[in-house]
């Protein structure tokens, strides 16, 4: 794991796609379970989730058709420009929203190249919004469509009333809290 890590740095810095670190990590995982017999290729390949695979990729072509088609137009048009805290808290609500609405990853894809002329404080006020907003519901990003996933494979049900009841509880001064520390940490550090 932390070869993998290091690897996204290093793919990262070279202006390498970080999917190949992700590609090497994982094989040489698999191949060391493999060897010490831990595991199965067949359990291997059912680990890979190929439909999920198939459902990510597809996810990212429509959402880059739909971009492409004016989506990212609008959004230019409604995101707040600056630094100032009501900008921070415009950017991350509004990345929040996009997230639910289209998942969290191609929220990103949208949203990054539209803030990044702003600089950092507004990149990471979209990294807040797409990373806390989504936990309003299931669908909010990929990590929590894996997780029930993973939840329904051990025949375990989770109450969709009482997820949403307690991210409605927690996401709005969650997200709120972290936009405001953003805000701070940019007057004191100057950003």
């Amino acid at each position: 794991m932390a070869c993998t890590l290091a690897g996204f740095a290093l793919t990262s810095a070279l202006g390498v796609t970080p999917a190949w670190a992700a590609l090497a990590g994982a094989l040489v995982l698999a191949e060391r379970a493999l060897a010490q017999r831990r595991t199965t290729p067949a359990s291997v390949v059912g680990a890979a989730a190929v439909p999920f695979l198939a459902f990510v990729l597809a996810l990212g072509i429509v959402v880059r058709a739909v971009v492409d088609n004016g989506l990212a137009d609008a959004l230019g048009h409604l995101l707040p420009s600056g630094t100032a805290l009501p900008a921070l808290l415009g950017i991350a609500a509004l990345a929040a929203v996009l997230a639910k609405v289209i998942n969290n990853l191609p929220a990103v894809l949208v949203l990054l190249p539209l803030t990044a002329p702003t600089g950092p404080g507004a990149v990471l006020a979209v990294l807040l919004g797409v990373n806390i907003g989504p936990n309003l519901t299931y669908a909010g990003s990929l990590a929590t469509l894996l997780w029930r996933r993973i939840v329904h494979e051990h025949d375990s049900e989770v109450d969709l009333k009482e997820f949403t009841r307690l991210g409605l509880l927690s996401v709005p001064p969650a997200l709120t809290g972290a936009v405001v520390a953003l805000w701070a940490s940019l007057r004191i550090l100057g950003g």
